[in-house]
């Protein structure tokens, strides 16, 4: 079916995949997929398309959105499946909705009939049960599966509470942290405000502001497109009430903003930004690990920082999670020759 009549189906019918498929992030799901339709081009939307595994009561057992289209691979030209969404707005740690029971020999045989010869699925979450086992099911029907490492997640392991995760940091940072914190509260009358889907906009408007000053007028939001889109899907997990979306404020203004959302036993953090007049007070800093501290206090397990080793995301983690590419090629001739083209352009990548 199309894309647009498989979000017609809704997030109920999306959602519970999505809860089963627990490698998978919020970007998998119904609410990035929708936020995607709406910024997207109505052409670009138009042209996808969904694979949808029913199961014998016609429930929905699996979801497979997809973009077919042509694509410069190894510098060829050539016929190609990637991920509806491609990278806008670099989602991470991406996998097949799927029930555990589902049918993916019966995908398998959907996605082979399509008409592509190579499909180059990116960001794909390591481990991606789901995934893997419809290329374990493409494998079985004579296609050739390259896997490899792609961008480098920092991932903080959350302990049972702030002061065991303080207890872990070099004493020298550890101070430094207590004593920004304080500074802030103590001379600036620092207070925090957590932005509720009523306040939504005005707290992304916050949010793109500082970014855009952090970053020189550059940044993430500076294409109306990827801005539109990371609105809506705020709006999105603002209704499933896992949005996280908050400012540090000093002396009555917002001085740091910071954005992300919840998944399962895990906390995303997405964008930040900050005001360069309140940067020698260490206001992002500041935020992050509050952030983090409620992490902990609400009881998760992780605290992804996506995708980008940046000092101001190592500084928290040295453990990392990676996302991986997954390459599918047809047999035959022309996947074939294309598999070649790969294994060379590898070779002489880690030569």
């Amino acid at each position: 079916m199309s894309l647009r009549d498989a979000l017609e189906l809704g997030p109920e019918i999306w959602d519970p995949l999505l809860a089963l498929s627990e490698s998978a992030s919020p970007f998998s799901g119904w609410a990035w997929h929708h936020a995607w339709s709406l910024a997207a081009e109505p052409r670009q939307v138009d042209a996808r398309e969904v694979l949808l595994v029913r199961g014998p009561d016609g429930a929905p057992q699996a979801i497979l959105p997809l973009a077919l289209s042509r694509i410069r691979w190894r510098r060829m030209l050539t016929p190609a499946l990637t991920w509806a969404t491609g990278d806008d707005g670099c989602p991470d740690h991406l996998d097949l909705l799927a029930a555990p029971g589902a049918d993916l020999d019966a995908l398998a045989a959907a996605v082979e009939a399509l008409p592509w010869h190579v499909a180059v699925f990116e960001n794909v979450a390591d481990p991606s049960p789901n995934l893997d086992r419809l290329s374990q099911a493409l494998g079985r029907r004579g296609l050739a599966v390259r896997r490899a490492p792609l961008w480098a997640c920092p991932r903080l392991a959350l302990p049972d509470s702030w002061e065991t995760y303080l207890a872990s940091l070099s004493s020298g940072r550890r101070q430094a942290l207590r004593r920004k914190e304080r500074g802030l509260y103590r001379d600036h009358a620092a207070t925090l405000t957590d932005y509720s889907p009523e306040r939504l906009e005005e707290g992304f408007g916050h949010l793109v502001r500082l970014h855009q000053e952090r970053w020189g007028g550059a940044g993430a939001f500076v294409d109306p497109r990827a801005a539109r889109l990371q609105l809506e899907f705020a709006r999105e997990m603002a209704k499933r009430r896992r949005l996280w979306l908050t400012t540090l404020d000093c002396q009555g203004e917002p001085a740091a903003a910071w954005y992300g959302f919840s998944s399962h036993d895990s906390v995303y953090f997405y964008q930040s930004g900050r005001a360069l007049r309140w940067e020698n007070e260490s206001v992002g800093q500041v935020l992050m690990g509050i952030m983090i501290r409620r992490a902990i206090e609400q009881g998760y397990r992780w605290f992804d920082f996506l995708r980008g080793e940046d000092p101001y995301k190592t500084h928290w983690t040295g453990a990392r999670r990676s996302t991986r590419e997954l390459v599918v090629f047809r047999s035959g001739w022309r996947g074939g020759w294309l598999r070649a083209l790969d294994f060379l352009a590898e070779h002489r990548l880690h030569a």
